[in-house]
């Protein structure tokens, strides 16, 4: 049924987020860094193909300079020269292009990606090994979407191609009567143009394919009721847990409230409902402190102790209802309450015959 605690309709939670980045789960198009990579290789061919020419060149005039000669060394001094010079010539050739391809893949991945770099998606996983998985992979949505995709690029090539060779013909035939230099230069103009076409088709096919992963991706990281809920008993605690916890919390604290209790002066009470247990020492406090309070059980639990240590017990319902809402536990009581406990105290001191303290 829609919504049942089975389907993945609640959308992914920063903690999950978090720990499928760890994992290397991110969204990423691999078409758009194919594109990207496609456009610095024409940069860097555009401006690099000077470059690649004179290497060429140099290289082919050496070679050539060496016809007729025989450097000291013999033949495999030659060869050695040869493969010396060639191999720069080919470093110059390639470097531009190849820095220019590799910056293009790893500005377009870290982009996507934020600067993520993660080890976890190169570990061997043997489910992948499984042939059920791949079975099921292979008529998949992802697979089909990705046919549909190498179907679309391989289409939209073979028409540029088509359309190229079609309106490039009549040039080809002109290319033997023209200038050796000027139809190199023609066909690299022409192979250029090709290039262009091709990329700007291809970015309107990464477009939807970007499009495309990010709703994969948003659906695959939906997350089911329950597992909303699991997860937020892992990061707040489960609430039975929590409750326990807070109990035993309480009684730790009654335990030590209570034992309290002999430390007081007076305990005012309000009958049975509120009982406020007090302490007054000059020397230690700028004013009555309270050292318990309680409601219901609790005040008559307070009420017995101080009675069983002989603490006083007085009867006062507004003063006792004023201290519990106002006072709070280990602090001394709120001003406005200054008065009406001093006369208690002094009322306390006089049936004790205790003078009060200074």
């Amino acid at each position: 049924m829609p919504g049942g605690s089975g389907e993945k309709t609640e959308k992914a939670t920063p903690k999950k987020r978090r720990d499928e980045r760890k994992k290397g789960n991110v969204m990423m198009s691999r078409d758009v860094v194919a594109v990207v990579t496609l456009f610095a290789s024409y940069v860097a061919l555009r401006f690099g193909l000077p470059i690649m020419a004179d290497a060429l060149s140099q290289i082919t005039k050496y070679v050539i300079g060496l016809v007729g000669s025989l450097p000291t060394g013999g033949v495999s001094a030659i060869i050695s020269e040869i493969s010396s010079q060639s191999i720069m010539a080919v470093t110059r050739s390639v470097a531009l292009p190849l820095l220019a391809t590799l910056l293009g893949a790893t500005i377009a991945t870290f982009a996507q990606t934020r600067l993520l770099v993660s080890f976890e998606s190169i570990k061997p996983k043997f489910s992948k090994l499984n042939p059920l998985n791949g079975l099921k992979n292979l008529f998949s949505l992802k697979s089909l979407i990705e046919v549909l995709k190498g179907t679309i690029k391989i289409t939209i090539l073979l028409v540029l191609i088509y359309m190229f060779v079609s309106d490039s013909l009549v040039h080809f035939s002109q290319f033997l009567s023209t200038d050796l230099l000027v139809a190199i230069s023609d066909m690299r103009d022409m192979a250029f143009d090709l290039l262009l076409k091709v990329g700007v088709a291809f970015i309107v096919v990464s477009f939807f394919d970007y499009l495309y992963q990010w709703w994969n991706f948003e659906r695959n990281m939906k997350m089911t009721k329950e597992e909303v809920k699991e997860e937020y008993k892992q990061i707040e605690g489960d609430p039975k847990i929590k409750a326990k916890i807070k109990q035993a919390q309480r009684k730790i604290a009654q335990s030590r409230m209570m034992q309290a209790v002999p430390t007081a002066d007076v305990v005012i009470r309000n009958p049975t409902h509120f009982a406020v247990a007090l302490r007054y020492k000059p020397k230690k406090d700028i004013a009555p402190v309270v050292v318990a309070k309680g409601q219901d059980e609790l005040a008559l639990r307070i009420v017995k102790v101080a009675e069983e240590s002989g603490v006083a017990v007085m009867e006062n319902k507004p003063l006792a209802r004023a201290l519990y809402a106002d006072a709070d536990i280990g602090l001394p009581i709120p001003h406005e309450h200054y008065g009406a406990v001093a006369e208690v105290l002094v009322y306390i001191y006089k049936l004790n015959n205790k003078l009060p303290p200074k």
